[in-house]
């Protein structure tokens, strides 16, 4: 997910996007402990959205 399609949300559904992407690294990451993914760079990129996600509902709340 790119900042520009983080910023146009609003912060409801910041925060319910935000559980779906925690949801998916979590589950990334226990298929991944299991038996290796075909793509391993993908868990990487989905934490990095979880980042951009929570680093834009911290600067909402302190406006």
């Amino acid at each position: 997910m790119k900042q520009s399609e983080i910023k146009d949300l609003s912060v409801a559904e910041l925060q319910e996007k935000l559980s779906q992407t925690q949801k998916t690294y979590n589950d990334l990451k226990m298929a991944h402990s299991l038996s290796p993914i075909e793509n391993p760079l993908q868990i990487r990129t989905v934490r990095r959205a979880v980042a951009r996600i929570a680093t834009e509902i911290s600067k909402r709340e302190l406006q």
